[in-house]
């Protein structure tokens, strides 16, 4: 996505007004659809669903639990939107407030927006057993571990179960996982 030029080829869905004042401050030319909140409604749905027979969508939700659901329920309407995402730690508020895309940086905003992933489960060749031998899931450090690769990848946060879903989503192979889970490793 070209982010310099007046208008954009792509609408970004975010969960607020308060999204869309942060990433307008940043790129003027942005088109947003908030959802409003976790409870999207059928119209915003169904406002999605038209706006992707010519427009690309993005979902660019906060990096929390409302913004997972958020995500989930939008790409199940628009299943080719693409996703963009922010770390939980670019998402920090510097004072007061909650996580989320109104307090990212632009570099973060403007790296989550060029770097944008497709739902595309079938290009996945990770098995669980794999995941859990690069430590992923079920021991010690394991939860600071899919944290370290998700930042890596750019694909976010989740519990076990939801990471291994997340990357299967995306269609993260086997050999992408474990240069994410050596560089991690290595960073240490």
């Amino acid at each position: 996505m070209v982010l310099n030029k007046k208008n954009f080829d792509a609408v970004v869905v975010v969960e607020g007004k308060d999204d869309t004042i942060r990433l307008k401050q940043f790129f003027p030319g942005i088109e947003t659809v908030e959802t409003n909140g976790s409870a999207v409604s059928d119209s915003v749905l169904a406002q999605l669903k038209q706006l992707s027979k010519n427009r690309q969508i993005i979902v660019f939700t906060d990096p929390d639990f409302n913004g997972e659901r958020i995500r989930r329920i939008v790409t199940n309407a628009v299943p080719n939107a693409k996703q963009a995402f922010i770390t939980r730690k670019e998402g920090e508020p510097h004072k007061k407030g909650s996580l989320g895309v109104e307090h990212a940086s632009k570099e973060a905003l403007e790296k989550a927006l060029s770097d944008l992933h497709e739902v595309s489960p079938q290009a996945s060749d990770l098995t669980e057993s794999e995941y859990r031998k690069l430590g992923l899931a079920g021991g010690a450090g394991s939860r600071k571990l899919r944290e370290q690769v998700g930042i890596k990848l750019r694909v976010g946060y989740g519990n076990s179960k939801q990471f291994y879903n997340r990357l299967h989503t995306f269609g993260v192979s086997l050999d992408e996982l474990k240069n994410a889970v050596e560089e991690a490793k290595n960073d240490k």
